[in-house]
């Protein structure tokens, strides 16, 4: 028996534990890599809700961030599965093969409440903080003596800001746990659509998979596969421009971040004060704080926003919409809204807050395999040129002007007003 078909063996024949998941059926452990769902750290996954504040707007997207792993395992196990039983498949060990494995289990453990959400703020990547836990403590024990893997192979699979040790099977595990057409995206659209009750997101897994081959040192598509990757970015599209980027999640996450943006710049908070938390103990720490920046997480915590009163396209070779990327330079410009809607009398008025999405990025740079040709995505024939990827861009992003409402009511030409304290032209 060869490597590959031994770690094929492995595959079928040792993951016999199952997990029952709502979205996948059952889901199959060895005893090792199940033993890693009991620990502490994977368990406060289960506290984290994978989308934030999408639950005030659809009230079924409660799921967790543990539920989303277990997926990203399973379809992680499947492709790799599919992938090694292709002609050409490199030869890989069993113990690298469920390194890669236990890294799809773990890639979110260095999650906190609202971590996509808070991109533009001085703290460290969710990928380095997963990388930490993996190597230290009683975690790293546990994988090392009962999955029987090397918790830092599993750490440099996530972060790739790590050196793969002159391992040449990191860099094909990053490929496959992190592209185009990755386990994480084909859980996270699946599960998000199925718990928002919308049917934006579906993807044909059997089908994405099975168009899956080996292409040098990392993987690609067959030509008959392209409606795969053509289905999963406009389902991405559509899901952001319905779900993650809806107008109240968009001022339910733009609140969050004011607020610890400000709390960060005045020494209320320091970057450690976040890492480590469930939602309901990043409430608890920050909503019942009398300061003025921590009123705004309390008010998203009892649902009381405040309303979107101007938008504008986002314009990224205009100055002045890059200029406000600047976080600092965005609060100046809130400022400015406050000082014009100020009148005589005022002694305290509420925060202005202009929200900005962050850069959204539709990857398209992949192999695809044409016969005995193997060329480049976007010249594959498909309608994703990066033209219509530029286009899908700058449709979703908006410059959003929201106000509380007792100073909503004293705007009677909002975009004038946004106008006027960014600078924005005509």
């Amino acid at each position: 028996m060869d490597a590959k078909d031994h770690v094929l063996w492995h595959l079928d024949r040792d993951f016999t534990t199952p997990v029952r998941d709502p979205l996948w059926g059952h889901i199959y452990f060895t005893d090792g890599l199940y033993s890693i769902l009991q620990a502490v750290e994977f368990q406060q996954l289960s506290k984290i809700k994978q989308l934030g504040p999408a639950h005030l707007v659809y009230p079924g997207a409660t799921h967790t961030r543990l539920a989303h792993s277990l997926g990203v395992y399973h379809i992680a196990y499947r492709m790799i599965r599919s992938i090694l039983s292709r002609e050409g498949a490199p030869s890989l060990s069993r113990e690298l093969v469920d390194a890669y494995l236990c890294a799809a289990l773990l890639h979110d453990l260095g999650h906190f409440p609202f971590t996509h959400s808070l991109k533009e703020l001085p703290l460290r990547e969710h990928e380095a903080l997963a990388a930490e836990m993996i190597q230290s403590g009683e975690l790293a024990a546990l994988i090392r003596e009962r999955a029987k893997i090397d918790p830092a192979i599993v750490a440099r699979i996530i972060d790739e800001e790590l050196d793969d040790m002159g391992e040449p099977s990191i860099p094909f595990f990053r490929s496959l746990l992190s592209g185009t057409l990755d386990p994480d995206k084909l859980d996270y659209l699946n599960r998000d659509a199925y718990f928002c009750g919308v049917p934006y997101g579906t993807q044909d897994i059997d089908f994405a998979l099975s168009r899956l081959r080996p292409v040098g040192s990392g993987v690609g598509l067959e030509l008959t596969g392209i409606s795969a990757v053509e289905n999963i970015l406009f389902s991405k599209y559509l899901m952001y421009r319905a779900v993650y980027w809806h107008r109240n999640v968009r001022v339910a996450t733009a609140m969050i971040k004011r607020g610890l943006h400000d709390g960060l710049a005045h020494g209320l908070i320091h970057e450690e004060d976040l890492y480590g938390h469930t939602d309901e103990s990043f409430y608890a720490g920050f909503s019942g704080r009398r300061e003025a920046p921590f009123e705004l997480i309390r008010r998203v915590y009892d649902r009381q926003l405040y309303l979107p009163v101007a938008d504008l396209p986002f314009d990224e070779d205009d100055e002045h919409h890059g200029r406000l990327m600047d976080l600092d330079l965005r609060a100046e410009a809130e400022e400015r809204i406050v000082t014009i809607l100020r009148r005589p009398g005022d002694t305290h008025l509420p925060l202005a807050i202009i929200d900005i999405p962050e850069g959204i990025s539709f990857e398209v740079s992949f192999p695809v395999v044409d016969g005995e040709r193997i060329v480049d995505y976007p010249s594959a024939g498909s309608v994703f040129t990066p033209l219509v990827i530029s286009d899908f861009t700058r449709t979703l992003r908006r410059v959003r002007l929201i106000l509380h409402p007792e100073l909503a009511e004293r705007v009677s030409e909002p975009i004038d007003l946004l106008r006027e304290a960014t600078g924005f032209h005509d």
